[in-house]
């Protein structure tokens, strides 16, 4: 298949689909190989990258999609509503870094971890997006797993969960002297 045909019909299916869309489904409707276009992407990554687009590629996972470049946000909402920005408060990013860190986990690994009921917590992160049920764990009861999403990625700006920022063994000595400090002090009252 041609370049620019190859390129025209990625194009159309990633504006189309809006979502994201696995490179062996772009692989399977050109009926070229997954190699060929990964490089057709490269190529269209490099041209969206000019400041004469509006738009850019994202690889999410074994994923691509096409967005709006993040600088432009503030053209778009001059026409479109204004998006409900979601504050995540802190408990809700203690329970999601334990899903993402950890996954897959279940309710009851994270509550273990922070030492308090996460069921509004889990339930909140699932309605966001953020977080979603993977399975079930094979043992007694057969628990839910959760997992992140590609919102999760999106959100974070990351492409994927090995690109999430490595715990440094101070920053964990650190939370490990506080949790010690915070148990020491619930057994002195």
């Amino acid at each position: 298949m041609e370049r620019e045909q190859a390129k025209a019909i990625i194009e159309a299916v990633l504006f189309t689909m809006g979502d994201s869309v696995e490179v062996s489904a772009l692989a399977m409707v050109l009926e070229e190989s997954e190699a060929f276009v990964r490089e057709i992407l490269e190529e269209m990554k490099v041209n969206y990258a000019s400041s004469k687009h509006g738009i850019q590629i994202v690889e999410l996972e074994d994923a691509v999609q096409l967005r709006t470049k993040d600088e432009h946000y503030d053209a778009l909402i001059k026409i479109a509503n204004a998006p409900k920005k979601q504050v995540l408060t802190e408990s809700l990013l203690e329970t999601l870094s334990i899903v993402a860190y950890k996954q897959p986990v279940t309710r009851l690994d994270v509550e273990k971890i922070r030492g308090v009921n996460s069921d509004h917590g889990i339930s909140r992160l699932v309605e966001l997006g953020l977080i979603k049920e993977l399975g079930r764990l094979d043992a007694p009861g057969r628990p839910l797993l959760f997992g992140t999403t590609e919102q999760f990625l999106r959100s974070f700006g990351v492409a994927s969960i090995d690109d999430l920022p490595e715990m440094s063994s101070e920053l964990l000595a650190d939370f490990r002297v506080q949790a010690e400090q915070e148990i020491q002090l619930k057994l002195d009252i």
